[in-house]
């Protein structure tokens, strides 16, 4: 079993060719708001961990989700 640490340590690789601004990643920060993606972008970026995991993300939990450390909490949730 993975941990929230290394969901995040895998998001912020994958965020970070998506981090036009050279934003520092924390847990705190707002993919949409913070990082300006757009929904194409943050699509892709769920379908990169979906992949990465082998787990299939239910759309419907994405509008709960704004942060980085919030999305590391829902995929700890689906795959443990």
């Amino acid at each position: 079993m993975a941990d929230s640490k290394q969901y995040l340590e895998f998001m912020y690789g994958a965020l970070a060719e998506l981090n036009k601004q050279g934003l520092e990643l924390s847990e705190t920060t707002d993919m949409i708001a913070d990082m300006g993606l757009s929904s194409l972008e943050v699509m892709e970026f769920i379908e990169q961990i979906e992949d990465e995991y082998d787990i299939s993300i239910p759309l419907n939990i994405l509008p709960d989700v704004n942060t980085i450390g919030q999305l590391a909490q829902k995929l700890q949730e689906l795959i443990e």
